[in-house]
């Protein structure tokens, strides 16, 4: 089977670190899923993706507060930037979300945008980089993801 690409960027290193352990995860499990993570930058040169992935979008906002007045995205927008590149829209299966609970509405408010303007579903979200039982239920949803898509 390919490698199933985990696209994501971060700034702080909290979706890093939990693409890092769903990939190593992945590895511990019997059906063999095997993920490539890839780490998008302002530095990432445009490609297109051939074959079915899934998006790590972690929230970033400068103001507002989610419900009734504005916001604004910051530094997720390399990731934009490469998710609509091309045809690349048409191949991501699944959007998984990260932020902070502190922030209630604002919490995966990025996540659930990318979501809706790129009529994808959000299929999960873990609180900042997780911990070993959000690590096995986004592996579970995007196992179930894949099976769903390929039926």
């Amino acid at each position: 089977m390919t490698a199933i690409r985990l696209i994501f960027i971060s700034q702080a290193g909290n979706t890093r670190s939990f693409v890092n352990k769903l990939v190593a995860y992945a590895k511990t499990q019997p059906e063999q899923l095997t993920f490539e993570a890839v780490e998008v930058t302002e530095l990432t040169p445009d490609r297109s993706e051939n074959d079915p992935y899934f998006a790590f979008v972690p929230t970033y906002l400068d103001g507002g507060n989610g419900i009734d007045n504005g916001v604004k995205e910051i530094l997720t927008t390399p990731l934009r930037d490469y998710l609509t590149y091309a045809d690349n829209q048409a191949q991501l299966l699944g959007i998984i979300g990260s932020g902070n609970k502190n922030f209630n509405a604002q919490y995966i408010l990025t996540a659930r945008r990318y979501a809706s303007n790129l009529h994808v579903p959000l299929i999960g979200d873990y609180e900042l980089r997780g911990n070993e039982r959000d690590v096995a239920r986004i592996y579970r949803l995007i196992k179930d993801r894949l099976a769903t898509s390929n039926s």
